[in-house]
């Protein structure tokens, strides 16, 4: 195969793309927006023909979305286009409003809005985005590829990668008997990512500890089971939707390596013995399994193939971490990839995509193995299932649950003194009643100054094809005077007082090159 695509190679020329992408999922198509806001030509290849799945759709395709992704999509302008989340209450929340509505849980166990003190995030400003969003997969696909192709994006579906071989300039793409050259290639083609295969990436991780299933399905005699989220000594059971079940058996994932098909029979002889009930299913509408597998990408970059969100770390879908993972995977390297193909890139700004995301892949893994070991069966695992309830019904605890689980915490290692350094950007309202979020739909850095200042004024000239300059004063500036804030919101510099232009001066040339 390597002497064919060498010749594909040779045959096409220069590559005619700047970067394809596999995967015209979320995460593929979010990345393919980025790059093409920065002027990048795009090619996305998805083997799927369709767009359209019962799995992407209510219930099965329900995804909450936390803060992090929420204020991405609406710096890029783009929150505004989903639609779910007006008219939908989480179905995995009980329908009380005030102190009593669920925030969210972990392993199971909620955390309730009443207890959560959002005064301990001082950086978060009444004009900021909500914490979380209800969407479902097709919205947001559909969202994210009617901007891709208004950008320039190509998607062609039904080509599935068979193939590919780099060189020090470019990837030549195979699928089946189809060629395609381009100077990047990133995998966003999910956990059985062929671009993670192929590319000889390293995929370390731990084995499962339970087969999960999303079921739809017409119960005989629904009454015989308990509403919502049920723990039983044989494993846990939950409905959150008429005919909608989600099982969990804890079988170290034997029946989703299994392959076997996923039968009316087998769904209810799982469904009786966990809820320890006779109830009858008289029809499997779709059924899907999963586990809890989790397992990470030791690098995201070898040579000019990159990976990016499920291609790139899996874990379990507790707590429906990992669309949020992905999105800010893409959100990240996308201004990176795109200023390293324009030749705008400072040293070591691309190798930063894996540094600052892998860690965060990390502690996301982490939360995932901690929700499953408290969630087994064991009298070990149940002794401190109770302990964390405890904890979680504090209001300490159920800030810090809130914090990790709504993506608050969520911080890169920057450097710098002033605290906001490595963190999403507040979205700072001015006096004209424009956001920092608004303006950030073209998808370049802000210098954002509250004083006026000249000379601030002066250095973002240098930098004026990739960074732009705002000032004015804010409603409430947080006591700080200016931020350099990057393309993807993350705050490179701040000051809180009189500036230290020598700082300023190195973070700017850390993350843009002057003209």
């Amino acid at each position: 195969m390597k002497d064919t695509l060498e010749s594909n190679i040779s045959a096409q020329g220069p590559p005619f793309y700047d970067v394809i992408i596999s995967g015209a999922g979320p995460v593929g198509l979010f990345l393919a927006c980025e790059l093409a806001l920065a002027k990048c030509s795009v090619l996305i290849l998805e083997k799927a023909e369709s767009p359209h799945s019962p799995l992407k759709k209510l219930p099965f395709g329900i995804r909450g979305l936390n803060a992090l992704s929420v204020e991405a999509l609406y710096r890029r302008d783009l929150l505004k286009e989903l639609e779910l989340h007006k008219r939908l209450k989480n179905p995995h929340q009980n329908t009380q409003q005030g102190p009593k509505r669920q925030g969210g849980h972990f392993a199971g166990i909620p955390f309730l809005d009443g207890n959560i003190d959002t005064s301990q995030w001082k950086y978060r400003l009444p004009s900021s985005t909500e914490t979380g969003l209800i969407s479902e997969i097709e919205e947001i696909e559909t969202v994210l590829a009617r901007r891709a192709e208004a950008l320039g994006v190509e998607i062609r579906r039904g080509l599935a990668i068979t193939g590919f071989h780099q060189t020090a300039d470019g990837v030549t793409i195979q699928s089946d008997d189809q060629y395609f050259h381009s100077k990047w290639l990133v995998g966003c083609d999910g956990s059985r990512s062929v671009v993670r295969k192929v590319g000889g990436f390293e995929f370390a991780g731990t084995e499962p500890e339970f087969t999960g299933y999303s079921t739809l399905v017409d119960i005989t005699d629904p009454e015989k089971l308990s509403p919502g989220r049920n723990v039983t000594p044989a494993g846990m059971y939950m409905q959150s939707q008429p005919g909608y079940v989600l099982i969990q058996d804890f079988d170290a994932g034997a029946f989703h390596h299994s392959k076997k098909p996923i039968t009316l029979q087998h769904v209810q002889e799982m469904l009786r013995r966990i809820s320890n009930t006779n109830v009858t299913i008289s029809a499997l509408h779709v059924a899907t399994t999963w586990t809890d597998r989790a397992r990470q990408a030791t690098t995201y970059r070898n040579g000019r193939v990159l990976l990016a969100g499920d291609a790139a770390h899996i874990h379990s879908p507790l707590g429906g971490q990992g669309l949020n993972l992905g999105l800010g995977d893409a959100m990240n390297l996308g201004w990176k990839l795109a200023a390293t193909i324009q030749k705008k890139a400072p040293e070591g700004l691309l190798d930063s995509y894996y540094t600052e995301r892998h860690p965060i892949g990390v502690q996301v893994l982490d939360w995932s193995r901690a929700q499953v070991a408290i969630m087994k069966l064991s009298p070990q695992a149940r002794a401190l299932n109770a302990i964390f309830r405890d904890i979680m019904d504090t209001r300490d605890g159920a800030t810090y649950f809130a914090g990790r689980v709504w993506g608050v915490f969520t911080h890169y290692d920057l450097g710098g003194n002033h605290p906001l350094i490595g963190y999403s950007v507040p979205n700072f309202e001015l006096e004209d009643g424009s956001t920092i979020g608004g303006l950030m739909h073209d998808g370049r850095g802000i210098l954002l100054d509250f004083e006026e200042n000249t000379a601030l004024k002066t250095l973002v000239g240098n930098y004026s094809d990739r960074m732009k300059y705002v000032s004015g004063h804010a409603k409430d500036r947080l006591a700080v005077s200016a931020v350099l804030i990057r393309p993807d919101g993350i705050v490179a510099w701040a000051s809180a007082g009189d500036q230290d232009y020598g700082e300023l001066q190195k973070a700017a040339d850390r993350w843009f090159v002057c003209n």
